[in-house]
């Protein structure tokens, strides 16, 4: 029988590329098959049960079906529905992580200050900057990311509301989070700050790195990276098997990358927008957080081992069968787990 929850993994071939559908089945297939072609791509059928590994929680969660069919949605509704959502989600973490939010403007660039209700005097001089996910068109995170880490790091965090594309392309975001660690800079010592991010938060957060070493400027005590990657140029494994919603709903047909709506007409390979072609030696200690359903498990995992080419302290922990940025879900167990990594991960090394 299968498990309450399990995925039926089917990969095929459309066009030259390789494609994954996740759907559910009430009947376990005779077998898995798998046919490799001679380009590499591989045809593949996979069952692939809930781990009681997780949470009952997570159980619960990735039980959850969702349509294969796209939806197709306007840049109108899916801010719409993400501000609806931050908006939400930012309250059910502020019951559980009291802290005060308020709206500011820091070198010109809206922000969000989030003060935690314990702030240590040893704490006084140190600040958190985060660079919100959200696909670089969106806010999926300035108050889902930050209240947590706050409030469990007890630390000052500087939510940056930059400039999202269409409308302001490469390098703007970037831009609006330098001007912020600028001015930043003047109030606090490198060392007592962190810079972190989450999906679009953690791609941007390695470009700030590499753009700081670029201006001569100090890096700051320490980064997080969780669940992105460095190499606009090149998809990683994980994009061909996993969604949003790990191996639920609808998956298109791997593409290779192309000039997006955020890249705009940079090139791919620019050192800047994709960090792993960069010079990473003497970047500050950086956690790297992922899942083994992330669709940006191969790029979080790729970068981490660039910096560790490069020679850097970076460490890396891996969540089980999560799908991508699950810690912006407040009823999982993993959540505050994940949370507490990254607040204990600044908690050392900030100060230093």
């Amino acid at each position: 029988m299968l498990r309450c929850g399990a995925v039926v993994l089917l990969a095929g071939m459309v066009s030259g590329g390789a494609i994954a559908v996740a759907q559910t089945s009430s009947a376990t297939p005779a077998a898995d098959t798998s046919v490799i072609l001679t380009d590499g791509t591989a045809q593949v059928t996979r069952v692939v049960p809930v781990p009681g590994t997780v949470s009952v929680e997570a159980q619960r969660s990735l039980a959850k079906a969702w349509p294969d069919d796209p939806t197709v949605q306007s840049l109108e509704d899916r801010r719409k529905g993400t501000d609806v959502w931050q908006a939400g989600a930012g309250k059910a973490f502020e019951k559980l992580y009291p802290v005060q939010v308020e709206a500011a403007t820091v070198a010109g660039v809206p922000v969000r200050m989030i003060t935690p209700k314990e702030l240590p005097t040893a704490h006084a001089n140190r600040v958190l900057i985060n660079l919100h996910g959200g696909g670089f068109n969106s806010d999926s995170g300035s108050l889902t990311e930050s209240v947590p880490v706050a409030a469990l790091s007890r630390t000052r965090t500087i939510a940056v509301l930059y400039r999202l594309a269409p409308e302001h392309p490469f390098p703007a975001a970037l831009d609006d989070a330098i001007a912020v660690y600028r001015e930043v800079l003047k109030t606090h010592k490198p060392a007592d700050v962190g810079i972190f991010g989450t999906s679009a938060g953690a791609i941007l957060t390695g470009e700030v790195a590499v753009r700081l070493k670029q201006l001569h400027l100090p890096e700051p005590g320490a980064l997080g990276i969780f669940s992105g990657f460095g190499d606009w140029a090149n998809r990683g494994d994980s994009e061909a098997l996993f969604g949003l919603r790990g191996l639920a709903g609808h998956l298109d047909v791997p593409k290779p990358r192309t000039h997006d709506e955020y890249a705009g007409t940079t090139d791919l390979k620019d050192p800047v927008l994709s960090p792993i072609y960069a010079d990473l030696s003497g970047m500050p200690p950086t956690l790297f957080i992922t899942s083994t359903r992330d669709l940006l498990l191969s790029g979080t995992a790729t970068l981490h081992r660039a910096f560790r080419r490069a020679g850097d302290d970076a460490e890396l922990i891996v969540f089980e069968a999560l799908p991508h940025a699950f810690w912006n879900d407040p009823t999982l167990p993993e959540t505050r787990e994940a949370d507490e990594a990254m607040a204990q991960f600044f908690e050392k090394h900030l100060g230093r």
